[in-house]
């Protein structure tokens, strides 16, 4: 490739601060946080900041990403080959404490997100953010490509009666910001303020989608095991807070979709005349833990044709939509408990909107509806604008 992609990782070892000398440093990492050569970036900055590297910090899934589904926490460990503290902030709390921060002065962050606002990582970040501010530490995020791409933005923005942890702040589904952009964001816009310096990439541009960078893959949480499951991910985890497996459980998941109970030729039918960028190919799986264990399903793979007239979001809306009118006695959304929220449906929690999941019920249009979101996307996109780090 000729203009090579450096993740803020490799832009900070070939390019070391000078605010990081003979500090104290904790590192927010998981299996993704990773050199193009492969190598962990803990391992990095220990050798880099030789003994500065004093704790280590997990988001949801864990330090290994061994974790499979939502609400299964991951312990608090020693890190046996640098006999460090490894603390997990998808535990008894999702925050950080004192006592966590009391071991570092600076936390580095390498995560890789998704693009998607049901993502909990960048709540985890928002978390550190907020105690770092209130502790007086420093915070240096090491930069990495949004997935999905830096120009596309789909969904209805959350609405405040629908903040939970898999949605903090009044942003779209699809967002279309980095890791270190919408840290940003949420640091000016909500008020946070605490010390924060981004290490940029060099050369990723908006266009790009994970296919264009020449980087490794590896997954972030078990269940996106590829580029493609992340491309999808916008629309399809709306299939988490119904009776519809969402192919968790399967070497697909968010890929593919359905249930036992689905005739899959008369949802075709109908979902080919609307759905844009995409096919939709009929399959029939056995998932092998969480929803229809051991049971076939019958459904569809969703195969990206054209992936700037896809739209995620719309196309799951679609779907679920097209699932309720056939299928409505069968059909069921799942009632809480979700991410810690024992009360409110999950589904509008996933969604950002309790108004939403009413009007997929009275099968109102959905390019109506989305026409009315333009007007907040335009204006997120004019905000989130003035965070941009790349071209």
């Amino acid at each position: 490739m000729e203009n090579k992609i450096i993740t803020g990782l490799e832009n900070l070892i070939e390019h070391p601060p000078d605010c990081l000398g003979g500090k104290r440093l904790g590192l927010l990492s998981n299996p993704a946080s990773i050199h193009s050569c492969f190598r962990h970036a803990k391992d990095l900055i220990h050798t880099f900041f030789p003994g500065q590297l004093t704790a280590l910090f997990s988001p949801q899934h864990g330090f290994y990403a061994e974790k499979q589904d939502n609400m299964v926490e991951s312990r608090h460990f020693i890190e046996p080959g640098l006999n460090i503290p490894v603390f997990s902030l998808y535990n008894d709390t999702r925050i950080p404490t004192k006592e966590m921060f009391d071991e570092i002065d600076t936390l580095l962050i390498d995560i890789q997100d998704v693009g998607t606002r049901v993502y909990t990582f960048i709540y985890t970040i928002s978390y550190c953010l907020e105690t770092a501010k209130k502790y007086s530490k420093q915070v240096v995020i090491l930069d990495r490509p949004n997935p999905i791409g830096g120009l596309q933005v789909e969904g209805n923005i959350l609405s405040e009666d629908c903040a939970s942890f898999v949605g903090r702040f009044p942003i779209p589904m699809r967002h279309g910001l980095t890791v270190g952009e919408i840290s940003r964001f949420f640091n000016h816009e909500f008020g946070i303020q605490a010390d924060l310096i981004i290490i940029p990439m060099k050369n990723w541009k908006r266009h790009m989608y994970w296919q264009d960078t020449g980087l490794p893959w590896v997954s972030p949480s078990p269940n996106l095991p590829t580029p493609q499951s992340c491309m999808v991910y916008p629309g399809q985890v709306i299939f988490e807070g119904t009776n519809i497996s969402e192919g968790r459980g399967t070497t697909l998941p968010f890929e593919q979709f359905g249930a036992p109970f689905l005739e899959i030729d008369k949802l075709q039918a109908e979902a080919e005349k609307i759905i844009k960028g995409a096919i939709l190919r009929p399959v029939h799986f056995e998932p092998t833990s969480g929803k229809w264990h051991e049971q076939v399903c019958n459904g569809f793979q969703i195969h990206i044709t054209a992936k700037e007239e896809f739209n995620s979001f719309l196309t799951s809306l679609t779907l679920l939509q097209l699932i309720i009118k056939n299928h409505p006695h069968e059909f069921k959304f799942n009632a809480p408990p979700y991410e810690y929220e024992i009360e409110r449906m999950p589904m509008d929690l996933i969604l950002g909107s309790k108004d939403l999941r009413e009007k997929l019920i009275g099968q109102e249009d959905l390019f109506r509806l989305s026409n009315q979101w333009k007007d907040e996307l335009n204006h997120f996109q004019s905000l989130s604008r003035k965070y941009h780090l790349y071209d």
